[in-house]
């Protein structure tokens, strides 16, 4: 096998290295890598530039001559669903799953190839909210029951972290009543199961692929069970300019391309901005622009 090249973006995560034990698992890569391609009898090609934080993924050719992707996943909670994510959507709206190996610290898919594969952030963003909002109407649908993490689970979780850095002093000036307003709002609409459906939590542009099998498939999905209006607000946030420009007129356009509440959805904007407020801090006006009056 060739010597593993490791992608930019998983060496060097957010401006620094990666935590102890993320580079004590990219040690292992190697072997990894080795193992899983004789497992499954492929040649494997280098990774995909700039790659993925907690993600190898590379071109691969299995024995049978297709023409596939391996991704060879840090196990952690945001991933350990993509593959059961993946089988239950079937190809339908995303990228077909041919086989899984989860090993306990590495969670291994044997992935449909799309061809071009560009990424769906070559659109403009108008165009680019039509595309998301018709994957996510073909994506939303009952759950079974007992397979996925609920969305409330994954959003207390979040406010737990953000109550965290609050506690030790990362405010940076935010109004404490805004943000307990914020939190407030993120809890409740997080437990929230009225018109649950399998969500894709994590749909933007860089995650949507052109391919010939459809004009474009989802790729590197996070299922929870939820509420629909918490999906369409990672695009958003992935629209700096517009939604920093006019959050409601960005946000109203999305309610009604997928046909949700447009009150219920600015909700959810307003919570998302301020749980975000911490990390991103070009958000923080948008929050207090998105503040229920």
């Amino acid at each position: 096998m060739k010597p593993v090249r490791l992608p930019d973006n998983l060496v060097w995560v957010d401006g620094a290295f990666p935590d102890a034990g993320r580079r004590a698992w990219i040690a292992e890569l190697p072997a990894t890598i080795g193992a899983l391609a004789e497992r499954w009898g492929l040649d494997v090609g280098q990774p995909y530039q700039p790659g993925g934080q907690c993600s190898w993924t590379a071109p691969v050719r299995d024995a049978h001559g297709r023409d596939l992707v391996l991704k060879v996943g840090w196990a952690h909670v945001d991933s350990a669903s993509e593959a059961d994510g993946l089988r239950f959507w079937a190809g339908d709206g995303t990228v077909l799953l041919h086989d899984a190996h989860d090993t306990g610290t590495t969670q291994a898919l044997l992935l449909e190839r799309a061809v071009p594969g560009t990424r769906a952030n070559c659109l403009p963003e108008p165009d680019q909210d039509v595309v998301v909002a018709g994957l996510l109407k073909r994506l939303w649908r009952p759950a079974p029951a007992g397979v996925f993490r609920s969305l409330g689970t994954m959003c207390g979780e979040w406010a737990a972290e953000f109550a965290e850095k609050l506690a030790a002093g990362q405010t940076h000036g935010l109004d404490a009543g805004l943000v307990r307003e914020g939190l407030a709002i993120y809890d409740e609409l997080g437990r929230s199961t009225r018109g649950a459906v399998l969500l894709c939590t994590d749909l933007h542009a860089e995650n949507i692929v052109a391919a010939r099998r459809e004009p474009w498939l989802v790729i590197d999905p996070k299922p929870h069970v939820g509420d629909p209006h918490y999906d369409p607000v990672q695009h958003m946030l992935n629209c700096r300019e517009r939604l920093h420009e006019d959050p409601f007129g960005l946000s109203d356009r999305m309610a009604d391309l997928l046909d949700l509440d447009r009150a219920r959805l600015r909700l959810h904007v307003f919570a998302r901005m301020v749980i975000e407020s911490i990390d991103i801090p070009w958000v923080r006006p948008v929050a207090v622009r998105t503040r229920p009056r």
